[in-house]
């Protein structure tokens, strides 16, 4: 089965065609980063009406690429939350025209599931079940995953996620759009130790048993840097490198304590780490270093994978539309979405 994938949730316009037997066939990504640099965070509408001049044209490269005409295709995914509903009405308006013109099924894919599953598009993927680290601009969970569909969370944000806490932070430091990146490289000239930030919510595991504890809050983080910057006063190049780094430590610390305690919990053996914040090398370090100790094994997307992208798309829509799951010839898209909702193909 050859599948098209389509993914515009938020801000990246990407398309992509898996084949079940060959694999990745073709990818392409448009970055919307430049269009909303200026406001410092993603303008819904700036998105959505780029969403509808690139979604066409990365279509027919990917075609080209692959080597695809319609007749080629099977079947379209497009993601249908959550996300910005704008943008969201792209992709899913895309995916059902060319579904019904090419009389082929469409599904829409939760986001988060494309993301969980982006692992699996690498040369060594991971089996079912395993412990799953979702970790984004909008989303911060931790979930056990049994199989397709099957997701129960575990731990998940009570207010910013770590991405969010990512761009906030850039933003005070004059750093630019978007934050994980420019934190990261920032980080790189940073001296260790000048400052240090609180850990959020890493002082529960024990007495509140392994559920609560397993929670993450970031927005007293991004507020504690917030009011060191402002102490401060003027920052020279130095300074803001030491606070990125000493941001950047409190996140990964966080993330890597409330993994170790859902491995504690859960007894996994394998977990997997995905979404945008994934890509930050010393998250990976440190989360293969705790796999290590553990020994657990630990799956992540390559960098490229780990932001939005139309390739997790297509795999997440290929393995539904193989067990058949399909939509009608209509599309509902979901700005609110949660994975739980989610169900096993019967």
């Amino acid at each position: 089965m050859r599948v098209l994938g389509i993914e515009t949730s938020c801000d990246d316009t990407g398309v992509a065609i898996f084949d079940s037997e060959l694999g990745l066939l073709a990818h392409r990504l448009y970055s919307q980063t430049a269009l909303h640099a200026d406001y410092g965070g993603v303008v819904p509408e700036l998105a959505s009406r780029d969403h509808v001049r690139k979604a066409l044209p990365l279509l027919r490269t990917v075609m080209t690429d692959a080597g695809c005409a319609p007749a080629d295709i099977n079947g379209i995914a497009y993601t249908a939350g959550p996300g910005l509903a704008g943008a969201l009405l792209v992709g899913a308006a895309l995916g059902q025209s060319l579904a019904f013109a090419w009389g082929i099924p469409a599904v829409g894919i939760h986001h988060m599931e494309g993301h969980l599953l982006s692992p699996m598009l690498e040369p060594d993927p991971p089996p079912f079940p395993f412990l799953a680290l979702l970790v984004s601009g909008g989303h911060t969970l931790l979930a056990n995953v049994k199989g397709l569909g099957q997701y129960r969370i575990v731990g998940e944000s009570i207010d910013d996620a770590a991405g969010e806490a990512f761009d906030k932070t850039a933003k005070l430091l004059g750093l630019g759009y978007p934050g994980g990146p420019a934190i990261a490289t920032a980080a790189l000239k940073g001296s260790a130790g000048r400052f240090r930030f609180p850990r959020p919510m890493t002082d529960r595991h024990r007495t509140h048993g392994a559920a609560p504890g397993l929670d993450f809050s970031f927005s007293g983080l991004k507020t504690a840097v917030a009011t060191e910057v402002a102490r401060l006063g003027s920052l020279d190049s130095q300074t803001i490198a030491d606070v990125a780094l000493a941001f950047e430590q409190a996140v990964v610390d966080v993330l890597a304590i409330k993994c170790e305690w859902a491995i504690e919990a859960t007894g996994a053996e394998r977990l997997v780490v995905a979404g945008g914040v994934s890509a930050n090398q010393s998250l990976r370090a440190r989360l293969n270093e705790l796999g290590k100790r553990f020994r657990v094994r630990v799956y992540f997307p390559r960098p490229a994978f780990s932001t939005d992208n139309g390739a997790m798309i297509a795999y997440a829509g290929l393995l539904r539309l193989q067990a058949g799951v399909s939509e009608p010839a209509s599309f509902n898209v979901h700005a609110r979405w949660a994975i739980e909702d989610l169900t096993a193909p019967s």
